[in-house]
Formats: C-alpha cells, sequence, structure tokens
C-alpha cells in the first residue's frame, strides 16, 4: 500500500455544517481541535477547512442543499437538515473527566455521561462519554483505560 500524502492519515472525515464558521470555532473551543486549513471563496463562504487533534484530522464543510454548486452528485448535510445525526466521531483523548467537564460547561449536550467499559481481560477497558455538537453530529470522547497484548490491530480474537 502507497504512503498517504505527508501528514494525512490514511481515513479523514468530512462533516458538513449549516454555519461552518460557527462550527469551526465552536469545535475548537469546546472540544480542543485547532485549525490547520481554512479556504473561502471570493464571497467568504468556507470552501474547505483542516481541523487537528493531536495526529487526528477532520475536514468540515459548508453543507450543500438543492441548487448549492456542488462537484458531487448527493447532497451533503447537517444533521439539522437530515433530520438527525449523520455520523459519529470517537476521539481518544488524555483525560476524558475534565474533557467532559469543559464540554457540559460550554453547552455541549450531553447523551452519555462518562461512564467505563470493560471489553474484557482479552481486550480493552475504556471510559468515554457522548455529545452533540450545535448542528446535531455525534462524539464520542474517550479514554484508554487499560489493554491487552492480544488487542493488536492486526488480529481478531473470537475466544477466550
Amino acid at each position: 500500500m502507497n504512503a498517504t500524502p505527508t501528514h494525512w492519515p490514511r481515513i479523514t472525515a468530512g462533516l458538513y455544517y449549516r454555519d461552518a464558521p460557527a462550527a469551526l470555532e465552536w469545535l475548537c473551543r469546546v472540544f480542543g481541535f485547532s485549525i490547520r486549513l481554512r479556504i473561502e471563496d471570493g464571497q467568504g463562504r468556507l470552501v474547505h477547512s483542516e481541523l487537528e487533534y493531536g495526529d487526528g484530522l477532520i475536514m468540515v464543510g459548508q453543507e450543500e442543499t438543492e441548487g448549492s454548486p456542488s462537484r458531487f452528485p448527493s447532497r451533503r448535510l447537517s444533521p439539522l437538515s437530515a433530520n438527525g445525526h449523520t455520523q459519529s466521531l470517537m476521539v481518544y483523548i488524555e483525560d476524558v473527566d475534565s474533557h467532559y467537564d469543559q464540554a457540559r460547561a460550554a453547552g455541549a449536550q450531553v447523551v452519555a455521561e462518562p461512564q467505563v467499559h470493560d471489553y474484557g481481560q482479552a481486550h480493552w477497558t475504556d471510559k468515554s462519554y457522548g455529545v452533540l455538537d450545535p448542528e446535531g453530529h455525534l462524539w464520542w470522547f474517550c479514554e484508554r483505560l487499560r489493554t491487552s497484548d492480544r488487542n493488536t490491530p492486526s488480529s481478531t480474537h473470537t475466544g477466550p
């Protein structure tokens, strides 16, 4: 498999918002992302952006509704326009409790309080919480509490 472009992960998600500039500000302020790239057209419309969190990367853009200019055959919508969240994202963080406190204080809609999920001695234990951003994208923030030597990306375990 060929190497990815420099400073790009193998897979990157794209999120779409009715108000993409406000979403950029909110994601940085509340979740701790930083803006790597922001491109606007001549009318000030956000056409592409890249946000980083550690070695993670997401793209944020303006939703494309009927009649919007698009190079793709389908519309790309905010959850507000799709009447429900369109995808969920999971982010590993260092301290789930302090991250949760910051997100809750900033007004993120909590859908799952911090909770420990133990998948057994052969797998791992995480502590995570879930929130919706202002337009309804579902976010899971996780902290790894315990891992297993048997839990490697290239292995599949079906029994003890």
